[in-house]
């Protein structure tokens, strides 16, 4: 038993012994730790004082440095200031001078005035006296003669001067007189010549325009492609350029017929066009049309600017060189119109050098004198005055337009190129085989029935063929039905009989077609 306690108690007491000692070697560990912390803290407030001295200082400097900047540049400010203060004192003290200066030379002046005063004074004075003893030696001398004469010097100058004016206006009227008789003469004489050369020196054209265009062919098998089936092409091809097309016997042709060159230009390009492609039906047919009268529109600004240039005529505004190339497919009592109104330039140009005149001029009025036919729109006011307002309206020279508007009377001539427009005109016109008044008439009756179908209401397009015998007359289906269509057939023809004349019979035919269009994609 004792042997048992005894191990126990030297066991508890080395655990105690154990305890202890541990515990001194903690606190022996605790204390280093303590002494290392201690002294690395004062290491770093040792730094952060090295480092707020640091920054210190380098603040300090750089306020410093900008002091002495800030300084810098007041001082130089200051400087300037007081510059200017001394420039502005500088020009100051000149203005000052210059002021001084001109009021001593103001007071010198005003001397000077007032001396040169009393000098004129004086001389005027001088002058009324003499003045004053030639009216009373002028007096006495006219009693004397007025004595001597029986007569008042009124009364001898009023006998004088009637006495010289009736001797002056015999021998005037005389001279006078006599200078008509001489000028007349003189002027018939010179008049003939300058006409005569005039035209001797222009080479003129004798050809007639006619109202039909052959268009040949390769073979007549295409005649049968062109008529297509039941005739539908060539109906669509009629209606789509309002040309009548003859197809009959004569070999490898198909004639044309239309008053209007332009709508013949338009069919024979649309023609060769369909039979170069070989698709001849009419969709087609209306997709070419289209297009060859876009082409023709190009063809007659390019016809415009040629002629233009030929002529030497610059200037001229776009409308204007398009209704010079639109002459080209018109025709004046069957004169081709281009070339009428490019002879009457040529004819202008020639009588105006001859007479002394501007020659330019002259020409451009004898170009433009014609332009009133070939107006966009029909208007009611005759060709010379549409003209003249066209020409006005894109800015033509005013004795130009005057030229235009007087060339047949219907204004007044108000310069001195106008009578010789209307003189050239005149020549152009009345050469043999110039011009053939039938067909003028005809042309005109033809346009005529055209634009008494086209003043009705949903009336789109209306074409007169076949000579003038028959009227197509194409609707708009949207406002016109089919009632309506008979209708206006019967009231159109009725009006063709009492307002018109013409020979034989004429058909009319209204159509009236309906379209429906869609795009599959």
């Amino acid at each position: 038993m004792e042997s048992n306690i005894i191990p126990i108690i030297v066991g508890i007491i080395a655990i105690a012994v154990g305890v202890i000692l541990g515990k001194l070697i903690f606190a022996k560990n605790t204390t280093k730790q303590v002494e290392e912390a201690t002294q690395h803290s004062q290491n770093i407030i040792k730094e952060a004082e090295l480092r707020a001295e640091t920054i210190k200082k380098e603040k300090e400097l750089d306020a410093k440095e900008k002091f002495v900047q800030m300084k810098g540049a007041h001082d130089k400010e200051v400087l300037q200031r007081n510059q200017k203060i001394l420039e502005a004192e500088a020009r100051i003290k000149q203005k000052e001078q210059s002021i001084n200066q001109k009021e001593t030379n103001v007071e010198k002046q005003v001397k000077d005035n007032e001396a040169i005063k009393e000098t004129l004074n004086r001389q005027i004075e001088v002058v009324n006296t003499k003045r004053t003893e030639l009216e009373k030696h002028q007096e006495e001398h006219i009693r004397r003669l007025e004595k001597v004469a029986g007569l008042s010097a009124e009364d001898a100058k009023a006998q004088l001067i009637e006495g010289l004016k009736q001797e002056a206006q015999t021998k005037a009227i005389a001279l006078q007189q006599e200078i008509i008789e001489d000028a007349k003469l003189k002027a018939n004489k010179e008049a003939r010549k300058i006409v005569i050369q005039t035209i001797q020196r222009t080479a003129a054209e004798q050809a007639i325009e006619n109202s039909i265009t052959v268009f040949n062919l390769e073979s007549d098998e295409i005649k049968g492609s062109i008529i297509g089936r039941e005739g539908r092409n060539i109906r669509a091809i009629e209606a789509a350029t309002g040309v009548d097309l003859i197809v009959d016997d004569t070999p490898e042709a198909i004639v044309l017929s239309s008053f209007d060159p332009l709508r013949r230009e338009i069919a024979r390009l649309s023609l060769q066009r369909l039979v170069a492609d070989g698709r001849i039906h009419p969709a087609r047919i209306e997709e070419v049309v289209e297009k060859t009268k876009k082409q023709l529109d190009d063809q007659v600004m390019d016809i415009g600017e040629r002629t233009a240039m030929e002529l030497g005529v610059h200037g001229l505004h776009k409308e204007l060189i398009r209704m010079v190339g639109r002459m080209r497919f018109r025709s004046s009592y069957g004169q081709n119109l281009l070339m009428h109104s490019r002879e009457t330039a040529n004819l202008c140009a020639i009588m105006a050098a001859e007479l002394g005149m501007n020659p330019k001029l002259a020409k451009r009025a004898g170009l433009l004198h014609d332009i009133g036919k070939v107006p966009d729109e029909e208007t009611e006011l005759s060709h010379a005055l549409l003209g003249a307002k066209l020409a006005e309206k894109y800015g033509e020279n005013p004795a130009v337009v005057n030229a235009i508007g007087a060339h047949h009377d219907e204004m007044e001539m108000q310069y001195v190129i106008s009578p010789i427009i209307q003189a050239c005109d005149a020549i152009s016109g009345a050469r043999p085989g110039a011009r053939r008044e039938i067909m003028q008439q005809y042309i005109q009756r033809i346009k005529d029935l055209e634009n008494l179908a086209q003043a009705y209401q949903g009336v789109e397009k209306a074409y007169a063929i076949q000579a003038g015998r028959e009227l197509r007359v194409i609707v708009e289906a949207d406002k016109v039905s089919d009632a309506d269509s008979d209708r206006l057939s019967f009231e159109i023809a009725q009006k063709i009989q009492t307002e018109m004349t013409f020979p034989g019979q004429i058909k009319v035919t209204v159509i009236r077609e309906k379209r429906a269009v869609n795009i599959a994609r």
